[in-house]
C-alpha cells in the first residue's frame, strides 16, 4: 500500500495520574505526533474523575504540539452550568472538537447510571448544550454489539440518531475484533438514516487478559481464535507484540477492502503497537513521506 492510499487516523490518550505516567504519556504523544493524525482525543476517567487532568493535558497539547485535540466531556458529576463553563473554556482556548459522552457511573461499568441533579440527563442533551455554546465538531460513541445498558441494538441506534440530530458530526465505535461486527453495524446504521461518518475504534492488544476482562464488562465479544493466538505468550512480550500488531493491522486492512478509510486507535498511552499498525497501513512519519503524500 502506498502513502497516497493511506487512511486517515486519530488517536485516543488517557490523562496521567502520576509524574511517571505523565512522562509515559508524553513519550507516546511525541512518538505518534509524527504520523499527523487528523485529531487526538483525551479521555475522562470513570465518573469524571480525571476532569482536571484532562483539561491540563488538552491545554498542553494545544500549547506544545502540532496536534488538534478533542476533549472528552461527560454528563457525570457536574451541573449543566459547570459543564457549560468547561465548554466555553475550551472554545476560548481554541479547542473546537469535543467527544461528548454520557459517561460511566462513578462506580464504573456495571453500576446503575443516575443523571446528576441539575446536570445534562443524557448524551443527546449534552450534544445540544455544546452546540448552543459554539459551532464545535462533536464526536459521539456507538456500540456495534450494543451498549451494556442499551437493552437492544435498535434502542442503541435510536439513541445514536438522537445524538446526530442534536448536532454530532461523527460517531466512533467501541472496540471490536472482527470486521463483520463493524460492517453489520454500519449497514444497520445507514438503514436507520444515520449518514455521518462512523469510525471504527481499534484497540491493539497489549495485554490479552486485561482486554478480555474489559470486553466482558463493555459487552464486546472476543472471538475464540483471537484467544488462541495469544495462548502461552504471557511471558513472551516480543512475540505478543508482533501478534498484537499483526491482528490490529489485518482488522484494519479487512475494513479497508470494504471502503473504510478512517480509523480511531485506542492507544492506552502505549505508542509501539499503534505505530506498528499504522506502518502496516502505509502511514509514515511526516519527515519520511513523499511531498505529494503529506496530508
Amino acid at each position: 500500500m502506498t502513502n497516497s492510499a493511506a487512511p486517515d487516523i486519530s488517536f485516543e490518550f488517557s490523562p496521567p495520574r502520576t509524574p511517571q505516567m505523565e512522562e509515559t504519556l508524553w513519550g507516546c504523544i511525541r512518538r505518534l505526533e509524527s504520523l499527523a493524525p487528523t485529531f487526538v482525543s483525551v479521555t475522562y476517567g470513570a465518573g469524571g474523575s480525571t476532569r482536571e487532568r484532562t483539561h491540563n493535558t488538552v491545554k498542553r497539547i494545544v500549547d506544545e504540539t502540532t496536534l488538534k485535540p478533542a476533549a472528552h466531556l461527560t454528563c457525570v458529576a457536574a451541573t449543566c452550568a459547570e459543564i457549560d463553563g468547561i465548554v466555553k473554556g475550551y472554545w476560548d482556548a481554541g479547542v473546537a472538537h469535543i467527544v461528548a459522552l454520557r459517561g460511566d457511573p462513578p462506580g464504573g461499568l456495571g453500576q446503575r447510571y443516575e443523571p446528576h441533579p441539575g446536570g445534562y440527563a443524557s448524551s443527546p442533551d449534552l450534544v445540544a448544550g455544546i452546540k448552543r455554546i459554539g459551532d464545535f465538531e462533536i464526536s459521539v460513541s456507538c456500540y456495534p454489539e450494543g451498549h451494556p445498558d442499551g437493552g437492544s441494538l435498535t434502542a442503541d441506534l435510536d439513541l445514536l440518531k438522537r445524538k446526530i440530530d442534536a448536532g454530532a458530526t461523527r460517531a466512533i465505535t467501541q472496540f471490536f475484533f472482527d470486521a463483520p461486527v463493524f460492517l453489520r453495524f454500519l449497514e444497520k446504521a445507514r438503514a436507520a438514516g444515520i449518514t455521518v461518518p462512523i469510525v471504527p475504534g481499534i484497540m491493539p492488544i497489549s495485554n490479552f487478559k486485561s482486554v478480555r476482562n474489559f470486553a466482558q464488562k463493555a459487552g464486546a465479544s472476543v472471538p475464540a481464535w483471537l484467544g488462541e493466538l495469544f495462548e502461552d505468550l504471557d511471558d513472551d512480550p516480543d512475540t505478543r507484540q508482533l501478534v498484537a500488531a499483526t491482528c490490529a493491522a489485518e482488522l484494519c486492512l479487512s475494513l479497508r477492502k470494504e471502503g473504510i478509510h478512517d480509523f480511531h486507535f485506542y492507544t492506552m498511552n502505549r505508542p509501539e503497537l499503534t505505530f506498528a499498525t499504522c506502518h502496516m497501513l502505509g502511514i509514515r512519519p511526516l519527515n519520511k513521506r513523499p511531498k505529494e503524500a503529506v496530508r
